[in-house]
């Protein structure tokens, strides 16, 4: 009687804990920032993340890494269907996809590496993609959506809206595509929170202060860059604190061993109470 007793009680409290887990979509897990989000939310008992990748290929490399291979999904983002299946019975999603620039191997006649985007330009990457995301989110009944942007927003003719724009004007414009989707999440009446991280570093994190802010200012530090790993907390902290809902915010770093490196990252927003302006720069048609 008394083993069953014992079975009963584990039997119970491992079912509270399934039913309790969160279960979270993050997109673009094969991505540098997607596979920091994919490790931490792994190391979480409250998460029960699925992460999903474009490619058989991105997915062997992510359990080459310790993530379970019955946490990955191949989906096309771009294919609203894929991504709607993928969606189906999760409780928030992490949108970690983006348009990803390389060089062509041509020069321009100033002697600059001319750049192309390989597996999509930004309109198909970075605002259909995101929409089919959101909306596929939204018909799964998804609590939450959580999107990694970029600074830069502001600015039209920010250098990286000109990186694979040709003189018509055509193509390019990632940043552009970036805050129409941002916009259409405001807009679609869920719980939402843009993250626009400044320049991105691969190195360690948990040991700067970050600094939050809106419509890329540069106040509190001269610094334009933060560390992937900074930002995959801030895109789980999103997930994790009342202050971070309905909410779009800058983020940047101090340079390491400058102010008080950042532990508690609820005050970050709490203290904060702005939210960028979506009347500023533009959004494309």
């Amino acid at each position: 009687m008394t083993a069953f007793l014992l079975f009963m009680s584990l039997y119970s409290a491992s079912a509270l804990s399934m039913s309790t887990e969160r279960k979270v979509l993050v997109t673009g897990a094969g991505g540098q920032t997607g596979r920091l989000v994919m490790q931490k939310l792994l190391q979480r008992p409250a998460f029960a993340p699925i992460g999903v990748v474009r490619t058989a290929e991105s997915k062997e490399g992510l359990v080459k890494e310790g993530v379970p291979a019955s946490q990955i999904q191949i989906a096309d983002i771009c294919d609203a269907a894929s991504i709607q299946t993928a969606a189906e019975g999760m409780d928030a999603v992490i949108i970690c996809t983006s348009g990803t620039p390389s060089p062509t191997g041509e020069m321009t006649p100033e002697g600059r590496p001319v750049f192309g985007y390989p597996n999509g330009q930004p309109e198909q990457v970075d605002w259909i993609g995101q929409k089919n995301q959101i909306d596929a989110a939204k018909k799964a009944g998804c609590a939450h959506v959580v999107i990694c942007s970029s600074m830069g927003g502001t600015d039209p003719e920010n250098m990286l809206n000109k990186l694979a724009r040709d003189d018509d004007g055509n193509g390019g414009n990632i940043l552009l595509w970036k805050r129409k989707a941002e916009k259409y999440l405001i807009d679609s009446g869920m719980t939402y929170t843009v993250v626009h991280p400044g320049g991105l570093l691969n190195e360690s994190g948990g040991l700067r202060e970050l600094v939050v802010g809106v419509d890329d200012s540069q106040a509190g530090t001269e610094s334009r860059s933060i560390p992937r790993a900074d930002v995959a907390e801030l895109l789980i902290s999103s997930l994790e604190h009342e202050s971070y809902k309905n909410r779009s915010f800058d983020a940047r770093s101090k340079p390491e061993g400058e102010g008080t490196v950042t532990a508690n990252f609820d005050k970050l927003l709490t203290d904060m109470k702005e939210n960028c302006d979506y009347t500023l720069g533009e959004i494309p048609n």
